[in-house]
């Protein structure tokens, strides 16, 4: 009998070790647009890496099926996901509608978007009267888009606009001569110019440093699942390192030369001109700026996309998970 407990308790010890031994299934929202763009470094990097494993975490893409960007928020509250990449004005908006969906942490800060139009366009003024492809015209893009035109003095009637989702299908619109110009990302910004387009002007050029991109959950949900959530953020802050090791620099660029399909050198160039000098781009450990995002709905109410008073960055976040992970 004293032989059969011990057998039984000895077959319950390793059930229990075997079940704790499991990953965690984490789904991670990804539209298809961020997909194969730079936007996805730093979990392409982590995947790359093993990092996702390596915190016990069974780490799964999800591309929600139809849309693009702006349903990511949608993916959350219907159970596709459990976290999902967002741009933060997105995020915002959902917020005010009544989500409870919040940034945990940051994946892009400050994206310089190249303004990259056709050879005989000389300047951004010689735009007017033509099709400008733009992004989500409630999208950070656009709003960095619509003032660097300002600038030069194309308003918004002075364009046709084209309304395009993801980098590279403005750059195929470009090519196909259906735009005169569109706003690009790294690395198709640099494989334009690389084909004889011409670069007018960066986004950078218009507006101050924002948050673009984070890694947002459903509070409920977060709470629920903390320690998966801290797992995560862990993984992700990983990343950031390596992306930023210059040892690291050759792993780097293979993901993204596997990611996008451009070429080593055109890879190479594009961390040069994240890191050299420093652009703050890209988060050191994924940390959020509250500054970064309180610009952003300056930028929102700016376009008309929210009203005064407006609403404090510390609304659509939850800086505990960051402060779990070790990150400040």
């Amino acid at each position: 009998m004293a032989r059969a407990r011990s057998a039984a308790f000895l077959l319950l010890l390793l059930a229990a070790t075997a079940a704790c031994a499991q990953p965690i299934v984490l789904r991670y929202g990804q539209s298809l647009s961020a997909q194969r763009s730079i936007f996805s470094l730093p979990v392409t990097v982590a995947e790359r890496e093993g990092l996702f494993s390596r915190e016990g975490l069974d780490f799964r893409v999800v591309i929600p099926q139809p849309g693009g960007a702006d349903l990511m928020i949608a993916a959350l509250h219907d159970d596709t996901v459990d976290v999902t990449h967002v741009a933060t004005p997105f995020l915002v908006r959902a917020a005010l509608a009544g989500s409870d969906a919040v940034a945990i942490v940051a994946e892009f800060n400050n994206p310089i978007y190249s303004l990259v139009a056709r050879p005989d366009i000389a300047r951004i003024a010689d735009l007017k009267g033509k099709t400008v492809g733009l992004a989500d015209p409630g999208g950070s893009i656009t709003f960095s888009m619509v003032k660097l035109l300002a600038r030069h003095g194309v308003g918004a009637g002075d364009i046709s606009v084209k309304t395009i989702d993801g980098t590279g299908a403005r750059l195929g619109c470009l090519r196909r001569k259906e735009c005169a110009a569109v706003p690009l990302g790294q690395p198709q910004d640099l494989v334009a110019q690389s084909e004889g387009y011409r670069l007018l002007g960066q986004s950078t050029d218009a507006v101050p440093e924002y948050l673009y991109t984070v890694t947002a959950a459903r509070r409920s949900w977060a709470a629920a699942n903390r320690d998966a959530v801290v797992r995560y953020v862990r993984a992700l802050a990983a990343a950031f390192r390596v992306i930023r090791d210059p040892a690291r620099r050759g792993a780097v660029v293979d993901a993204i030369v596997e990611t996008t399909g451009v070429t080593p050198a055109i890879a190479e160039r594009t961390l040069s001109l994240y890191f050299e000098p420093e652009r703050k781009v890209l988060p050191r450990r994924g940390e959020i700026d509250l500054k970064g995002l309180a610009q952003v709905i300056a930028l929102m109410a700016e376009a008309g996309q929210i009203k005064s008073p407006l609403p404090a960055p510390e609304r659509f976040v939850d800086l505990q998970y960051l402060r779990l992970a070790g990150i400040r």
